[in-house]
């Protein structure tokens, strides 16, 4: 038997067709308008996780001072009703004065105690005390309103508080 070997015969006339620079051409510009479009995309997720991430810590800075300013002023011997709405003074369970005090010119809430300030929260851009004495001497309860901004982002936290130990 034998073995035949078929080779493939080349035509002289056709001739192996490649791209033209027009097809090139137009390639190059579909990759570019895709890239382009991908690298805005990219931009833009990364502006929008930076906004979000500061807003985020400028939320949980408010959430923390509220936290720290609901237990004291709930277990509070006396709170003032002649303090301007944006302060909270009062006299703590141990007899400490303590007062909360907004300052709207530097947008920071403060923790007054024994002459010392602390910043509780900053880029604090509203905040009131608004306290209810029921018709008695005594505070009952105190309404805090705290809104936060971070660029055009802002955010309102309200909380009310009813004073124990004038129930």
């Amino acid at each position: 038997m034998k073995l035949k070997i078929f080779r493939k015969k080349v035509n002289q006339n056709s001739r192996c067709r490649g791209f033209t620079v027009a097809e090139v051409l137009v390639a190059l510009i579909i990759t570019g308008m895709l890239m382009a479009a991908i690298a805005v995309s990219f931009n833009a997720s990364v502006k929008n996780f930076s906004d979000n991430k500061e807003m985020f810590y400028a939320a949980n800075k408010a959430r923390q001072a509220l936290t720290q300013i609901v237990p004291r002023l709930r277990t509070a011997q006396s709170v003032s009703s002649t303090s301007p709405v944006n302060e909270c003074a009062f006299y703590d369970d141990s007899g400490q004065n303590i007062t909360y005090s907004y300052n709207s010119s530097e947008k920071k809430l403060y923790m007054v105690q024994g002459g010392n300030n602390r910043v509780l929260c900053d880029n604090v851009t509203t905040m009131s005390f608004t306290k209810n004495t029921g018709g008695t001497a005594n505070v009952k309860s105190v309404i805090i309103s705290m809104t936060v901004a971070q660029g055009n982002t802002s955010q309102t936290y309200t909380t009310a508080v009813v004073i124990r130990k004038n129930l």
